[in-house]
């Protein structure tokens, strides 16, 4: 990840917490119900997710208590408009928008010396079976402070009236509760530490419960997409919602999202962009083996393309070209199926979300359509970090060259 994080494409918007912030950080832990990190330094992101605590505790979903409740800590503001780099739904960085939004300068004053506990409720204390994703309607954003600020902060104001009533101001035992209370939590009586309830309204997205679930319903009929195979078969065997339920290879998937206009695929158009030339170059470098030159080289120089195409197998040759091959096929007759002529991946790699679908469902279709067809290496990076960063172990240290290449000038 060395080349990753030097080119700033490897968590680098992650804030630094170090000090008094780490104490603050464990107490909203212990407040949540999780054990306390035993770092004395790490980094976290705009929900209040860190990936050291997560390597230290072995678990990446350590904010969680099941599929159902997840949480976030707010200990700076700085977090505000931060990334989410591990979301648990797809809608987790619009969420924590909608808090930052709402609440923004109550936060800065709050974190000066306090931390925030989040919990998105939405009424769901567990999952039990798969098609429970359904029940996602409106989220319920609570907040909590450490060490109960709240609490102490209308102890403080009663402490106050009490000091104020008859000729309690020369009791000695109220100016020590009064000093007590200020040591310890500073002068609440001006603060405004009310943070009230937001709702959050879902309509589609994606969520990590059950190995990862697609749920569609803004569109003609619910579509509901498994990442995996086991909690797939499961699922159909459901009988009592009126949803389309799909395991995320099944060729099927395509054909019904083109149906409820959802994605299409427009060849002619397609192999005039960017996105088409970064997936055949995808293709091409799978399929070469023992270069003379280094892949980046390869993949940019037109002449070394042509001449490292003509030296790999003539099989291998027309399916890095299929697509081009195709169009010039069309051009002579209609008889040709494009399934004869193109791999069904690279086929499926090639689809693009509607043009009248909005930016957010834009942005959910993308990823699935990058889930199902992982070939474009910016997309992946753009729309699935995660994956991304587990591909990028296994590609050769030139191809990463050439990735890091084209990321870097989309940025």
């Amino acid at each position: 990840m060395k080349k990753l994080k030097e080119a700033n494409l490897y968590r680098s918007e992650l804030i630094p917490v170090s000090g008094k912030l780490v104490e603050r950080y464990n107490k909203c832990l212990k407040t949540l119900g999780f054990t306390e990190t035993k770092l004395k330094s790490f980094s976290i992101d705009g929900v209040g997710w860190s990936p050291e605590v997560a390597e230290e505790k072995k678990d990446i979903q350590y904010l969680n208590h099941g599929d159902a409740n997840p949480h976030g800590i707010i200990i700076s503001p700085l977090q505000k408009g931060k990334p989410v780099y591990l979301p648990f739904h797809s809608f987790d960085r619009e969420m924590m928008q909608h808090v930052f939004r709402t609440h923004g300068d109550k936060i800065n004053d709050i974190t000066r010396d306090s931390a925030i506990c989040i919990d998105f409720d939405q009424d769901i204390d567990v999952f039990y079976e798969p098609l429970d994703v359904l029940k996602y309607d409106d989220v319920s954003i609570t907040f909590r402070l450490i060490d109960n600020l709240e609490v102490k902060q209308k102890e403080q104001l009663a402490l106050v009236d009490k000091f104020k009533h008859g000729n309690n101001f020369i009791d000695e035992e109220i100016h020590q509760e009064l000093l007590d209370s200020a040591k310890a939590y500073g002068d609440l009586r001006e603060r405004d530490l009310l943070l009230h309830p937001l709702h959050f309204s879902t309509g589609s997205f994606f969520t990590r419960a059950f190995d990862g679930v697609y749920l569609l319903r803004d569109f003609i009929k619910p579509i509901v997409v498994f990442e995996s195979k086991e909690i797939y078969k499961e699922a159909i065997k459901d009988t009592l919602h009126d949803v389309l339920i799909y395991h995320i290879s099944q060729p099927q998937l395509i054909d019904k999202l083109k149906d409820h206009i959802i994605i299409d695929c427009n060849l002619d158009e397609m192999v005039k962009t960017s996105n088409y030339d970064r997936i055949k170059k995808f293709e091409f470098y799978q399929l070469l083996d023992k270069t003379e030159h280094p892949i980046k080289d390869i993949l940019n120089d037109k002449v070394l393309f042509k001449s490292y195409l003509n030296k790999i197998d003539i099989k291998d040759r027309k399916k890095v070209m299929s697509v081009e091959l195709y169009l010039e096929k069309l051009e002579r007759s209609n008889a040709f199926k494009i399934e004869d002529v193109v791999d069904q991946s690279l086929y499926f790699a090639l689809h693009q979300p509607h043009s009248s679908l909005s930016a957010e469902h834009r942005d959910l279709i993308h990823k699935l359509l990058i889930n199902i067809a992982p070939k474009d290496i910016l997309f992946l990076y753009w729309y699935d970090k995660e994956q991304f960063y587990k591909s990028y172990e296994t590609w050769d240290d030139s191809f990463r060259d050439w990735v890091i290449e084209q990321i870097s000038n989309n940025i």
